[in-house]
């Protein structure tokens, strides 16, 4: 089976609702950011069942976030698209991802784990970049199409 980036988006807004928990990876339960993706590409079969990474601080030290992505993903140099995962930045560090949706009232939403909404849980927004959230990178999950 081709898993599309359609396929992502859909796994993805299946975790909305689930609250924060710094490395946690249960749909419903808690999960953090990096969760939501490891989960989604758990459920989706484009990583083993067991695949995980926890090598990575709850405060960012500049490094670890993408370096984990950079091993596990491909980085893309076309625009931003749905099914895409972004890395951000709110301060100076990388420190945060989530997967890119369409969004509902036109252009791109951000699925994420976001630990400062209350209370903290996987929400899904608009994406706007700005001083407060920076663009690092953008990633494709491996095997989607």
């Amino acid at each position: 089976m081709t898993v599309t980036r359609t396929d992502v988006v859909q796994a993805a807004r299946g975790w909305v609702g689930t609250p924060y928990h710094h490395q946690a990876r249960l749909n419903g339960v808690g999960v953090d950011c990096v969760g939501v993706v490891i989960g989604v590409a758990r459920e989706l079969g484009i990583v083993a069942s067991d695949f995980d990474v926890s090598a990575y601080p709850r405060m960012p030290d500049g490094k670890s976030l993408m370096g984990l992505a950079e091993l596990h993903m491909r980085r893309s140099d076309e625009p931003i698209q749905p099914g895409q995962v972004i890395v951000v930045a709110f301060d100076t560090d990388p420190q945060h991802m989530g997967i890119v949706g369409d969004y509902r009232h036109g252009g791109l939403s951000i699925i994420h784990a976001a630990a400062i909404a209350r209370p903290g849980r996987v929400i899904e927004t608009r994406l706007m970049f700005s001083r407060s959230m920076r663009f690092v990178a953008a990633f494709d999950l491996p095997g989607v199409a």
